[in-house]
């Protein structure tokens, strides 16, 4: 899987589902995720974190747009020359559908998964 889109939307699904093995696969070794609350450096280190110390669990993530990937389309996923930087727009959302924040991811995604997530919340 090289799409970053692709590669993108997969992570919001293993979320979801709690696949946290299926998380590690998705991310390079070095991954590291700027949340405005924290930073989370390392693959190991983050999954950790997901599995044992999120602060809500019951959540979903609804998105609602990509941008950037190797998809060619209507101007939301379209070529990107490095096949490194995606941004996706969506909602989180609590276990009743209630949204707790709205988000924004940019990806930086190589050959070897997901790098970096920076994440900008409302």
């Amino acid at each position: 899987m090289t799409d970053g889109a692709e590669r993108a939307r997969a992570y919001y699904r293993v979320l979801d589902e709690a696949d946290y093995d299926r998380l590690a696969d998705l991310l390079a070794e070095g991954f590291v995720h700027d949340r405005p609350d924290r930073t989370i450096d390392g693959r190991d280190r983050f999954v950790e974190f997901m599995r044992e110390e999120r602060p809500q669990t019951d959540t979903t993530h609804r998105v609602e747009a990509v941008f950037g990937g190797r998809t060619d389309g209507d101007g939301r996923e379209g070529d990107d020359e490095a096949d490194g930087g995606v941004a996706v727009q969506g909602r989180l959302l609590a276990a009743d559908d209630s949204v707790i924040t709205g988000f924004v991811d940019v990806f930086s995604v190589c050959e070897a998964g997901i790098e970096r997530i920076e994440t900008y919340t409302d």
